[in-house]
C-alpha cells in the first residue's frame, strides 16, 4: 500500500522561511545599495563581535554568538571568500584563529549602525502588529519548555496514521 505524498501538504514551515529570508534580502539591500558588495546580514554579528574582542578562534567566535561550532565555520569560510576576515593557526593544530582584515574592520561602523537600526525596525513593526512577533517566539519558546518539539513529534508519531 502506498501513502499520499505529505510532501504535497501545506507546508507550515515555508511562510516563516520565506519571512526570514525577505527580511535578510531587504537588509542585504541597504548594503548593497549602499556599494558594499558581497557582504551577507549573517557575517554582520560575527564581524561586530570580532571588532570588540579581537581574534578568537572558530569555537570561541561560536560560544560568544551562541551558535554552532558548524554554522559559524561555514559563515568564516564565506566571510574569508568576501575578505571580511583571515583564518591563521590557532594554538593547537586543530584551531584556527579568526582576525578582521582591513575591509571588514572598515565595515564595523556601518554595521554596528545598521544592527542598531534593524532593532529599530524590528520594534517599530512589533508596534503595528496585533501580536509582536518577539513576544510569538518568547511564547513559542516557552510552550516547547513544557512539552519539546522532540515530544510532540514521538506522540504523533505514536498515533495510527490517517
Amino acid at each position: 500500500m502506498t501513502s499520499a505524498d505529505p510532501t504535497k501538504l501545506p507546508d507550515p514551515w515555508h511562510s516563516l522561511h520565506t519571512l526570514l529570508a525577505s527580511l535578510d534580502a531587504e537588509i542585504e539591500r541597504v548594503y548593497t545599495d549602499r556599494g558594499i558588495e558581497g557582504v551577507r546580514p549573517r557575517f554582520a554579528y560575527p564581524l561586530i563581535r570580532l571588532a570588540h574582542t579581537g581574534p578568537l578562534t572558530i569555537r570561541e567566535l561560536a560560544e560568544s554568538l551562541h551558535r554552532s561550532h558548524s554554522a559559524v565555520s561555514q559563515t568564516i569560510a564565506a566571510m574569508r571568500k568576501a575578505d571580511l576576515v583571515t583564518s591563521e593557526p590557532g594554538p593547537d593544530a586543530r584551531t584556527r584563529r579568526i582576525d578582521l582584515t582591513e575591509r571588514g574592520r572598515s565595515l564595523v561602523p556601518f554595521l554596528e549602525a545598521e544592527w542598531r537600526a534593524t532593532h529599530a525596525a524590528i520594534a517599530e513593526l512589533n508596534g503595528e502588529l496585533p501580536h509582536a512577533m518577539t513576544e510569538v517566539v518568547q511564547d513559542v519558546q516557552k510552550a516547547l519548555t513544557h512539552r519539546s518539539m522532540r515530544e510532540r513529534i514521538e506522540n504523533h508519531l505514536a498515533e495510527p496514521p490517517r
